[in-house]
């Protein structure tokens, strides 16, 4: 019996699982695929044991999931954005579409949509370099421009987060000549994102109940995307992951620094779009589903862009901070 009439049932503290995951760049989207891969390496019949229930579907692949994620996504972009955010966020997607196409036109004539056989290359890929850079680290990318940028920065993301899913990578794709998908492909990875706009701008209530759905699912298309990566394919990636990283970070925040600078900006939204959102790794299995051709290359390109995630959410915001600090114009980063 505990002393003092304190009782001796007293709760324990909680706990504090999900900000210890967070606490890892992209770490609601890298754990949980990490697990799921590991999972289904070590068990592998694990899938077979649970059959088509539930739990066997979570083996199956992230598809069904997704629908839903961009649906919920798309009821967050409103229809009324001013022509100031209009102009930021319109620039600084166009500038990811150029990186992206570029990309994809000069890598496309070295490696085509097969990954790179041998070499210390071996795995990377234009389908794994697109994905990377045409999709942006939309959470991260607003915190940096609510510390070091502007209103009209922040709401930029409006425009910018119409990046997310495979129909961007799949028309720059079709763009270089790497594939041609067909229409009902192209249609379908647009139509569940047009579905969630259209429902979240005819009734601001939706928007809300599927805005507050969008945090809640990536851990579990996260977890069924790992249950179809080849654990030894993750061993087998090593630095080529903090090159694929660094290589967006770099290029792509050159671009669109000097987009940012023509449209008015101090170069720190630029900046801080130069990542790799954590829902971009499941673009590639997503890319393969509709055009086999990158069947061999999206399992490889799905553990390098998670490896793009982390080392983007690493090294963008500190080059965002050291330009805000040394060499952004003030009068541009204070003004709205």
């Amino acid at each position: 019996m505990a002393s003092g009439g304190i009782s001796a049932y007293a709760p324990r503290t909680p706990l504090k699982i999900k900000a210890t995951i967070e606490r890892l760049p992209g770490g609601m989207m890298i754990v949980p695929l990490a697990a799921g891969s590991l999972l289904a390496s070590l068990f592998p019949g694990l899938p077979r044991l649970f059959g088509t229930s539930f739990a066997g579907a979570m083996f199956t692949g992230p598809a069904p999931i997704l629908a839903v994620f961009y649906v919920c996504m798309g009821a967050t972009i409103t229809f009324d954005i001013t022509p100031v955010i209009l102009k930021k966020g319109g620039a600084l997607l166009a500038g990811k579409v150029i990186c992206g196409l570029l990309a994809a036109l000069v890598l496309g004539h070295v490696w085509n949509a097969q990954p790179v056989a041998g070499g210390w290359l071996k795995g990377m890929s234009v389908l794994a370099v697109v994905t990377a850079i045409n999709d942006t680290n939309g959470g991260l990318y607003m915190a940096l421009m609510a510390q070091y940028g502007r209103p009209r920065d922040v709401g930029a993301y409006a425009i910018m987060s119409l990046e997310s899913g495979p129909f961007l990578t799949m028309i720059t794709l079709g763009m270089a000549g790497q594939a041609a998908f067909p229409w009902p492909a192209l249609l379908g990875a647009i139509l569940p994102l047009l579905v969630g706009m259209v429902l979240g701008n005819l009734d601001k209530d939706l928007r809300e109940f599927f805005g507050r759905a969008v945090p809640v699912l990536i851990p579990f298309f996260a977890f069924s995307l790992g249950a179809t990566i080849d654990i030894y394919k993750v061993w087998q990636s090593g630095l080529l992951g903090l090159v694929l990283g660094l290589a967006v970070v770099l290029v792509s925040g050159s671009l669109l620094f000097v987009v940012d600078r023509l449209t008015g900006g101090s170069g720190v939204a630029g900046l801080a779009a130069s990542t790799t959102a954590s829902n971009a790794a499941a673009v590639p299995a997503l890319v393969a589903a509709a055009n086999p051709i990158y069947a061999e290359a999206a399992g490889q390109a799905t553990v390098l862009v998670s490896a793009s995630v982390v080392v983007t959410a690493i090294l963008a915001p500190i080059l965002t901070a050291w330009w805000a600090a040394r060499g952004a114009p003030r009068g541009r980063m204070e003004s709205n």
